[in-house]
C-alpha cells in the first residue's frame, strides 16, 4: 500500500470531522436558539463525507480490513469527535502496511 492512500484518508478524516462539528453547532444554533441556516453547511459536509467514505473504503480494501472494522471507521465520520479518536489508531495500524520504495544508493 502506498503512503498517499493513508495520507488521503487522514486528511479527509480530519476535514470531515471538523465540518461535522461545524454542522453540529449550526444544528444546535438553529433548533436550540432559532438562529441561522444549516443548508450550505449540511451540503458541504455531505460532499466531504462522500469523499471520506471513498477514501476510507480505498484504505480498508488495500489494508484488507474485515467488513466490521470498515463499518466502524465509516461510522466514525458520522459521530462528532469520533474521528479524532479513531483516525490515530487506524493510522498507526496502516503505517505498518505502507511500502516505501527502497532508498536510492548514495553517490560517492
Amino acid at each position: 500500500m502506498k503512503q498517499n492512500v493513508l495520507t488521503r484518508y487522514r486528511v479527509m478524516a480530519y476535514v470531515t470531522a471538523i465540518w461535522l462539528l461545524v454542522f453540529t453547532v449550526a444544528i444546535i444554533a438553529k433548533y436550540g436558539f432559532e438562529t441561522g441556516d444549516t443548508m450550505l453547511i449540511s451540503q458541504i459536509h455531505g460532499v466531504l463525507f462522500i469523499v471520506y467514505v471513498v477514501f476510507a473504503f480505498d484504505l480498508g480494501s488495500k489494508a484488507k480490513w474485515p467488513f466490521g472494522k470498515l463499518l466502524w471507521v465509516l461510522a466514525a465520520g458520522c459521530i462528532p469527535f469520533a474521528s479524532f479518536f479513531v483516525e490515530p489508531k487506524v493510522s498507526r495500524e496502516a503505517r505498518a502496511l505502507v511500502t516505501d520504495p527502497a532508498p536510492a544508493p548514495a553517490k560517492v
